[in-house]
This record gives C-alpha cells, structure tokens and sequence, in this order.
C-alpha cells in the first residue's frame, strides 16, 4: 500500500478529530489530502508527535485525538507508548511502517524485527494492523467508535507518490490548530 494512500483513508475516518502528524512525509501527505485547521503538521522535532498529541488529550479529554506517526518516529521516542497507555488517553495512534526513515533519506528502521504492534498492546493500547487499504478502511471502520488508546500499524511501501511541502508558517499552523480545539 501507498503511504499516501494510506493517510487518505485514515484522513476520511478522523472527520473534525484533531491530529497531530510526524514530520517529514507524513505531515505533507495529510496537509496534501486533507487540510485542516485542527490538523497539526510536525514541520521538526522528529519523534515528537506522539508527545504532542498526548498532551492535546490530557487537555481534551471528551475528544478523540489522532497522531499519524511513522515507524522511525516512534521508535525515537518509545517512551510514549508507555504514557499514553498507561493514562488511557483517548488517542488513536496510526503508524505508516515502511521500515525506513523515508523522508530522510531512506535509512533502515528496526521496525522489521521489534514489533511494534506488540509493545503498544503491552502498554494498554487496543492494537490493529493493516496491509492493504481495504484492511486499513475495515479497521478505522471498527475503532471509529472506540475509546482509545487505540494503536493501527499500517504496512506501507517506500516510494510512491509525493506530496508537496507544507506550505503554512509554524506559526500560523499553531494559531489555528489551538483554535479549532
């Protein structure tokens, strides 16, 4: 499956829920398919969306928040899980694992021998895994109304289509993103 494919499917199942999206890749995808002012776009800080997006469910308990994330981001910061996990936050936590630091250069992740998907249960996150698209729409269908944590490893391809950069300031996705809370 295709990153941006992928993001565009999960994009569809978020409706007006906040997001937080990793840098790089991930944030030009969500910006490309689906802009939006609750939508945050990682510009730097790589690992960190998953951080953010907790604290924006700590602040925003009655509301479901989403962090895409990509397997080289999180396993920057695996501490997250244990957080996020641990406090109940509801979150839906959807990694796009293409085994590499894409939007870097295309260096290799261990996401193909640590299992991701098992560390997020273990931390009391509800987890889901999908490898095609009809999978990942079949699983966003089924946490659409669950509480969170909920964790959807998503097996995505290296390559494929390109998304264009981001074009708002940081400053100006923050303004907006903090008013649509």
């Amino acid at each position: 499956m295709i990153r941006r494919r992928a993001v565009k499917i999960v994009a569809y199942h978020m409706r007006d829920d906040p997001a937080v999206s990793a840098n790089g890749f991930i944030s030009r995808d969500l910006h490309e398919v689906l802009d939006k002012k609750s939508n945050f776009y990682m510009i730097g800080s790589m690992g960190l969306a998953s951080s953010i997006a907790a604290g924006v469910a700590i602040k925003n308990p009655h509301r479901r928040v989403f962090v895409l994330d990509g397997d080289g981001n999180l396993l920057m910061n695996l501490g997250s899980l244990a957080t996020i996990g641990s406090m109940k936050l509801n979150l839906v936590h959807v990694v796009f694992d293409n085994r590499a630091h894409e939007s870097t250069g295309g260096q290799p992740t261990a996401s193909g021998s640590v299992k991701l998907g098992r560390m997020a249960a273990a931390a009391g996150y509800k987890s889901y895994h999908a490898k095609t698209e009809a999978e990942l729409d079949d699983v966003m269908e089924r946490v659409a109304n669950s509480k969170g944590p909920v964790f959807v490893l998503v097996r995505v391809k290296t390559g494929g289509e390109k998304s264009g950069r981001v074009d708002i300031p940081p400053v100006e996705i923050r303004r907006r993103f903090e008013l649509s809370l």
